[in-house]
């Protein structure tokens, strides 16, 4: 009889497809492109764009936003690991300017390799987030599967004509982000065995920090457009901000990414997730970094911070709503008119913002 695993190595027996394991953006297109979707008239956001979350409307003052989300192990240890997955699946609710209300949890698991307080561990964690975040815990769902997945199906609020889509972003708008990347890639070093506990530290400080107080910053400050860095990485989800409506210019110097993540991906270090969201993201950019970092602006996260488009003129309310709630925050890039659809990768910071 095989003895089960009772120290939390949650990520022995996770595929080195990437964070979250992803299926890749281009087969995910395939799949979805000539589907029959139901809706009806009160969908207020559907599939069809590419959102974080969808909208239902059930009165003219109230709908629901709705998502899943879950993830293989991005930690080891598996309070950690219960704690970022439930603050990745709330962050779609955030990201549509949402407030969370109700959850379900979705975990994979197997008591055959695993010992059973891992598993109570994983949902502790993630229960923590849900109270912190506010939201209650309605019941759930398991499969025994020996790869661990664990992550939230979660429903909120929000007024109707107050839904931030990804879309909408305007020339001459700033891009904004909460959170550094490269979590994918250090999550392979976990894996890897090749990182330090300074860097798993700072990983999962970050990861596990909710966005919510970046979703009340961000609509305060008349935000045009958001979305959450998640598995398409950070150049994938900006595409989703653009789709071919503006262009946008990424200021690669002022990308926050995490400690040693340059120096890992230049080890080849990297999740095969980053690979796939290069190949099908990547002839949507004009420009080379000549560093690394054209890898790391692939890296699939998971808890990503938010990408917000404000207008210049609502800078100075952002800025000090952000001080008030204790946000941080890098301005990374500027929407353009043109060239529409393209992401034109700059390698110093404009003279002037």
């Amino acid at each position: 009889m095989k003895e089960k695993a009772t120290s939390p190595n949650l990520m022995k027996y996770v595929r080195k497809s990437g964070c979250a394991s992803k299926i890749s953006p281009g087969d995910l297109f395939n799949a979805l492109c000539g589907l029959d979707i139901p809706q009806d008239e009160n969908t207020i956001v559907g599939i069809e764009g590419y959102e974080d979350a969808g909208v239902y409307r059930i009165t003219d003052d109230m709908a629901l936003v709705q998502t899943i989300d879950f993830s293989t192990p991005t930690v080891n240890d598996p309070f950690t690991f219960g704690q970022i997955a439930a603050a990745n699946a709330l962050s779609d609710v955030y990201a549509m300017g949402g407030e969370p209300r109700t959850a379900l949890n979705i975990v994979c698991f197997s008591i055959g390799f695993f010992d059973r307080q891992i598993l109570k561990d994983i949902l502790k964690g993630g229960a923590g987030k849900l109270k912190e975040a506010g939201v209650s815990l309605l019941g759930g769902h398991s499969v025994d599967d020996p790869e661990t997945k664990y992550g939230i199906s979660v429903t909120g609020l929000i007024h109707p004509g107050r839904v931030i889509r990804n879309t909408g972003a305007k020339p001459g708008d700033y891009l904004i982000l909460t959170k550094p990347i490269g979590s994918g890639i250090v999550s392979t070093g976990i894996k890897e065995q090749v990182v330090d506990e300074s860097m798993v530290q700072e990983m999962i400080i970050s990861m596990t920090t909710l966005n919510k107080d970046a979703s009340r910053v961000m609509c305060a400050s008349r935000a045009h457009a958001a979305t959450d860095v998640t598995g398409f990485g950070l150049i994938g989800h900006l595409k989703e901000m653009i789709q071919e409506n503006v262009g946008v210019e990424l200021f690669i110097p002022a990308i926050p990414v995490f400690s040693k993540a340059e120096e890992l991906a230049s080890a080849g270090v990297v999740p095969g997730g980053l690979l796939k969201n290069k190949a099908f993201y990547e002839q949507n950019t004009i420009g080379n970094p000549g560093t690394v970092m054209d890898m790391i602006i692939y890296d699939p996260q998971t808890s990503g911070g938010l990408m917000i488009a404000i207008s210049p003129d609502d800078m100075g309310s952002f800025e000090t709503n952000a001080q008030a709630a204790g946000l941080q925050f890098r301005t990374i890039g500027r929407f353009l008119d043109e060239p529409k659809g393209r992401i034109i990768l700059r390698s110093h910071m404009p003279d002037r913002m």
